[in-house]
């Protein structure tokens, strides 16, 4: 077990580390520069009809595709983020919800002729509309979220290290899940020339790493008020995967709804429940 945290905690170093994230962004800027150049060369009709067929005719489908690659990047850190705490791995969540909110309106853009006309984009515009709106209403209730949050431990001493080993464990088996679903998705694109649901796939993962971190907690505390928030955050995640996968607007109605039932859970945690704040919010209110 030690080891295993160890090489998580190195991973997570290696991930925060400035180098890192500099190249990460490097790597969103080069990923939307290639998809743009690919998509000019296949509307041209300078790459094989095979690969061109494949390519998307608009270039928006350059943003989809730096979209994308920045959700990629959000997962990993998700992933990181459920050793620090649950509830900011549960914030980490609606944020990606937001950003595949505005991801879809994108996708629904990057279906319109070019130059855009009003006459060929006018029947998707309700659609990205709502999007829009739902990831802005996710945005909003995030920060509210965030802002709620005091991050109290569930337990003290030896047993607050092994509670937070244990999470460390979790999302070490995660990070090997994401790794070996992005690789399933990039062989079956290559090979069959179609995208998979790996984001709804994940977060389906997700929902019973949750439960799973619900049910560590138990080990380590049996406080109620404890018990119920983290069963509360884990319902949130369901409500999340459910709006991955609804129809129009139902799904902006999903994401909003889930996120304002995790701030209302959350305020009624802290507000209602007695208990010391940790070092890391002490610091964070100075």
């Amino acid at each position: 077990m030690r080891a295993a945290v160890r090489a998580f905690d190195r991973l997570e170093g290696w991930w925060e580390a400035p180098a890192t994230q500099r190249g990460a962004g490097k790597a969103l800027v080069a990923t939307f520069v290639a998809a743009l150049v690919a998509i000019e060369l296949g509307r041209r009709g300078w790459v094989p009809a095979g690969a061109a067929a494949r390519l998307p005719r608009s270039h928006f489908g350059a943003v989809v595709a730096a979209f994308t690659a920045l959700l990629l990047l959000e997962l990993v850190a998700l992933v990181f983020a459920i050793a620090r705490s649950v509830a900011d791995s549960v914030g980490k969540q609606f944020e990606l919800l937001s950003l595949i909110l505005v991801r879809k309106a994108f996708l629904e853009i990057s279906g319109f002729d070019e130059p855009v006309t009003w006459a060929s984009a006018a029947p998707a515009v309700p659609h990205v509309l709502a999007d829009l709106v739902g990831a802005l209403a996710v945005f909003v209730l995030v920060a509210l979220y965030d802002r709620a949050q005091r991050h109290r431990a569930i337990a003290v001493g030896d047993d607050q290290a092994a509670f937070v080993a244990g999470k460390k464990l979790v999302a070490l088996a995660l990070l090997a899940a994401l790794l070996a679903g992005l690789g399933d998705a990039a062989w079956t694109l290559a090979v069959d020339g179609a995208p998979t649901r790996f984001l709804e796939v994940f977060f389906t993962v997700l929902i019973f790493g949750d439960i799973l971190l619900v049910l560590l907690s138990l080990t380590y505390s049996a406080d109620y008020a404890v018990v119920f928030r983290n069963s509360g955050f884990a319902a949130a995640t369901v409500m999340i995967r459910l709006a991955l996968t609804a129809p129009p607007y139902v799904n902006a109605l999903l994401g909003a709804g889930a996120a304002a039932f995790a701030l209302a859970l959350s305020v009624a945690y802290e507000r209602l429940t007695p208990g010391p704040r940790t070092a890391e919010h002490r610091a964070r209110r100075r």
